[in-house]
């Protein structure tokens, strides 16, 4: 399991936009971490690496942000608010597991039993001043995103 240490937000970042490079359609990727550790900072690399351009807000109050990104549909979760796992079906998760959309999502322990299955799972704590993240692959897919991020 790869572990990187990261010294900033930019490197959080830039680590965000070396995953987007290994990321395929219909990939689930699961961002674990206490608050403020760097889930949505991750994704913001992700996100600006494919091509977004626009503000990457922490979907804390509003539990998923929609993106198009050229032909790709990706959906940032953060499931901290969520009160019952449940809730995620009137939210419209079932339509966005279509072998097509990729979704990203944060607190993924709150919707035990409702989510899919992740092919990764990345893992931000504090190291002091710094991050450290690790990742562990749950699929083939995520095996092949964890081997082709490797700078």
């Amino acid at each position: 399991m790869p572990t990187h240490y990261l010294d900033s937000a930019i490197a959080t970042e830039a680590l965000g936009a070396q995953l987007a490079k290994a990321l395929p359609p219909g990939c689930v990727v699961y961002l674990r971490g206490d608050l403020g550790a760097g889930k949505t900072t991750l994704v913001r690399g992700l996100l600006h690496a494919l091509g977004h351009r626009g503000s990457v807000k922490s979907p804390t109050y509003t539990l998923v942000e929609p993106y198009q990104v050229a032909d790709r549909r990706l959906f940032h979760w953060d499931l901290y608010r969520l009160a019952d796992p449940e809730e995620l079906e009137f939210l419209g998760l079932r339509e966005q597991i279509d072998g097509e959309a990729i979704l990203l999502i944060e607190w993924p322990e709150r919707g035990f039993g409702e989510l899919p299955a992740a092919d990764l799972a990345i893992t931000l704590d504090y190291a002091g001043e710094s991050r450290s993240c690790r990742m562990e692959a749950y699929s083939a897919i995520g095996q092949a995103m964890v081997v082709q991020e490797r700078p």
